[in-house]
């Protein structure tokens, strides 16, 4: 009986320390969160801003990456190792299955139960902070980029010419909604399998079809991709863990642990796993104007959600050990079907009855474009040159005129905030011509 109430009052020492921990770096992140804020209002409109921009987007970007590749990792692996379970061969009574791996030079036994093993061990790793730290940097990047940035980036008039006070809110608001809408379809849908699945299809298409309505091409992505890691964090802050912490507070009590909260943790973990790659493609879209740049990028955003989720499916099969052939190939011809339906078709230039010199097109864009894209760039936000790249002299805009081609003739999704520098689509022509007639220099 003594040694039982040792035990207890280690216990409660454990989680008392655990608690105060938490509120330690809680308190942590808000003085670091604040301190920056505070530094950004001394700086704010001088020549330091953007350096100091520039630096805090690397550092959160840094920070997003590295959590959500351990996210992304202990995703990948935990299903895995679900699926991949031996479930029959020596398998105690106790356990749902059991694994033989070998990584690294070592060999590793695990071993999964049924609900709980008798004692709880006092080591117990929870798989949490990878999901909140992900999330946290994630909206803390679409702060910087796009909150701070509304009226070149998030807000495209062309699209819905709307206040940056009310993008914002909509932004804010459309995770919210999203969330209970998700976690509804979850508590009420998921016993039937085909309509849980088509019900998640359907919400994610809707959301997919909305941003793309509001928002500009390239902010809609990036907020379907925060609406996913959204659900994603949400499933496991407020069903994964409070399930997983009533199943070992049930397993130390000697009680048996409800077995509804596995279950439930399972089914969003599966979830989350096939908004993954989603995700990731989201992550990176952003470089690639021909997907959002395109007429129908809610179409394009549906279809490679679709195609990347449908290798999820083929991955998460063949690790169970069933095979499906068909649905690997329809994935990669979704994917390859977008590549394909996405590629523009050349400019007309008909207007071209001279030839167009090199000298004319670096008129062109170091008016059009050299606001932004400068060693010293003289547009209101951007402070620095967007991704480096620079047209101050006729060298460095030779060196990127497939770029240039890209962005102002093909896509004409240049320069930035609704052709803020006023480009004629008479220049546009022009360097078309000058492209098509060889670029001569």
């Amino acid at each position: 009986m003594i040694k039982h109430f040792k035990q207890q009052g280690n216990e409660v020492k454990v989680t008392s320390l655990q608690t105060s921990q938490n509120w330690f770096y809680a308190l942590l992140v808000f003085a670091a969160l604040s301190g920056l804020g505070i530094v950004y209002l001394f700086l704010r409109g001088t020549i330091w801003e953007g350096h100091f921009m520039e630096w805090m987007n690397l550092v959160v970007r840094v920070i997003h990456i590295t959590f959500g590749i351990a996210w992304i990792g202990a995703s990948f692996y935990f299903v895995f190792l679900e699926n991949a379970l031996n479930r029959t061969e020596n398998v105690r009574d106790e356990l749902a299955g059991n694994l033989w791996a070998v990584h690294g030079g070592g060999f590793y036994y695990l071993e999964k139960y049924k609900l709980a093993p008798k004692r709880i061990p006092k080591d117990l790793h929870w798989f949490k902070y990878e999901a909140y730290f992900t999330w946290l940097s994630g909206f803390s990047l679409l702060i910087i980029v796009y909150y701070f940035n509304a009226k070149s980036i998030l807000i495209d008039p062309e699209v819905l010419d709307i206040s940056a006070f009310t993008a914002i809110s909509i932004s804010v608001l459309s995770l919210v909604i999203g969330w209970i809408l998700y976690d509804q379809i979850c508590k009420h849908l998921s016993k039937n399998k085909t309509i849980f699945t088509i019900a998640i299809t359907v919400l994610v298409f809707v959301f997919a079809w909305i941003y793309c309505q509001i928002f500009s091409g390239r902010a809609a992505y990036i907020h379907f991709g925060a609406f996913l890691g959204t659900l994603m964090a949400a499933n496991v802050f407020f069903v994964i863990i409070p399930g997983q912490k009533r199943m070992v507070n049930a397993a130390k009590k000697g009680e048996l642990p409800d077995p509804k909260d596995g279950k439930a943790a399972m089914m969003r973990s599966y979830t989350n796993n096939y908004f993954t790659l989603p995700v990731l493609f989201v992550m990176v879209s952003n470089h690639f104007p021909s997907t959002f740049g395109n007429d129908y990028e809610w179409a394009v955003l549906i279809a490679i959600t679709v195609g990347t989720a449908g290798i999820k499916h083929y991955l998460n099969l063949r690790e169970k050990g069933q095979l499906s052939v068909w649905i690997m190939p329809i994935s990669v011809i979704i994917l390859l079907g977008v590549a394909f339906t996405t590629a523009p078709e050349p400019p007309k230039y008909e207007n071209c009855t001279t030839e167009v010199s090199f000298t004319e097109v670096v008129s062109i864009v170091k008016n059009r474009c050299a606001v932004c894209h400068s060693k010293s760039p003289k547009d209101e936000v951007w402070k620095v040159a967007p991704n480096g790249v620079m047209y101050d002299t006729p060298e460095q805009i030779y060196n990127l005129r497939e770029k240039i081609y890209q962005r102002a003739v093909l896509s004409k999704n240049m320069p930035f905030n609704n052709n803020q520098t006023g480009m004629l689509e008479e220049e546009r022509d022009m360097i078309n011509c000058w492209m098509n007639q060889g670029a001569p220099k």
